[in-house]
């Protein structure tokens, strides 16, 4: 905004200028084409060549194994592969009957939705923040960002080591406060760790997209309201949290796919599912069941029935989630 114009709405009477930035804000949300692209071939050739490679890997990575499994979720096989029997639904039913496998189901449904809602907080609240650091901004992103360069695994490891109830420093800072920390033995304990070290690993990726969407909201429209006399908590939640909605249901959806499914390596490097499975998770278990316990008929039928979860759970979220939520800008 120019100086000028900032003089003029210091002047103008505080009615006009909250119609103006109203009416700004609208013109924002309103429906728009511009931005659209389309693009058009003549032939079909072209279109295939392009879409194939993603396409095999969709073949070999994902209908193939699919359909393997869903082959498997019916069949009892012997631990050496040798001979399979026919079984209908008798995995399904066991699977369902299980204490151990609905405990799984509870904790996955509660770590998800636990680290999902953590991460986007921590990674709003530091997205927020970047715009009000003058000093150290690039070496204040470059720490925010390492996370993202580190593999689950490896953050695992970092983890089991610093809150290692023998050696972790952290474990000792703990132990000194008088806190019985050990995630070995006390099964709280090692859900709250993976649970910390999930989130830590995934902030990066959930800041990096809320700080790009919080830049593109125009400063223009912050100034016309701080002029108008708004607080800077009335202009982040009518003015940015709206415009960054979008963003936000994307984030919700791939924290709850990663939560889901690429969590795998933290929890196998901080617990291996333990004290007493108890942070086993759907996707861990089924590993447990099928490579280490070798029952491949229950582990392909946990993969059924974890992928028709992350199916289920996907469309109920855009149907709750996605009319709340204004794409045009």
């Amino acid at each position: 905004m120019q100086p000028s114009e900032a003089t003029a709405l210091k002047g103008a009477p505080k009615g006009a200028l909250f119609s103006g930035w109203s009416a700004g804000l609208a013109g924002l949300l309103a429906p728009s084409e511009e931005g659209l692209k389309r693009s058009y071939f003549k032939g079909t050739g072209l279109a295939a060549a392009l879409l194939s490679p993603q396409l095999i890997i969709l073949l070999f990575f994902f209908f193939v194994p699919s359909w393997k499994a869903l082959s498997l979720a019916f069949v009892q096989i012997d631990p050496f592969g040798g001979k399979s029997v026919f079984v209908g639904l008798r995995n399904f039913v066991e699977l369902f009957a299980s204490e151990n496998y609905r405990y799984s189901a509870w904790l996955t449904f509660w770590f998800t939705i636990t680290q999902n809602i953590i991460t986007l907080v921590i990674a709003g609240a530091l997205a927020f923040a970047i715009d009000h650091i003058v000093r150290a901004r690039y070496a204040y992103r470059t720490v925010i960002l390492l996370p993202y360069a580190i593999a689950p695994v490896v953050t695992g490891a970092m983890w089991a080591f610093l809150f290692n109830p023998s050696v972790g420093p952290i474990a000792g800072w703990l132990h000194a406060m008088g806190l019985p920390w050990d995630p070995n033995l006390r099964p709280w304990d090692a859900v709250v760790l993976i649970t910390m070290a999930s989130v830590w690993n995934h902030i990066c990726y959930d800041f990096i997209f809320l700080t790009a969407a919080m830049l593109a909201v125009p400063q223009s429209l912050r100034e016309a309201a701080a002029i108008d006399g708004a607080s800077q908590w009335r202009r982040f939640r009518t003015i940015t949290v709206p415009l960054v909605m979008p963003t936000v249901f994307y984030l919700f959806i791939i924290n709850f796919v990663y939560g889901l499914f690429d969590t795998f390596g933290i929890i196998d490097a901080v617990t291996r599912g333990g004290p007493a499975g108890s942070t086993t998770t759907l996707v861990y278990k089924v590993y447990q069941d099928g490579f280490v316990n070798l029952n491949l008929g229950s582990s392909a039928a946990q993969s059924i029935v974890l992928m028709a979860l992350a199916v289920l759970f996907t469309i109920l979220q855009f149907r709750a989630l996605d009319r709340r939520v204004n794409y045009q800008v």
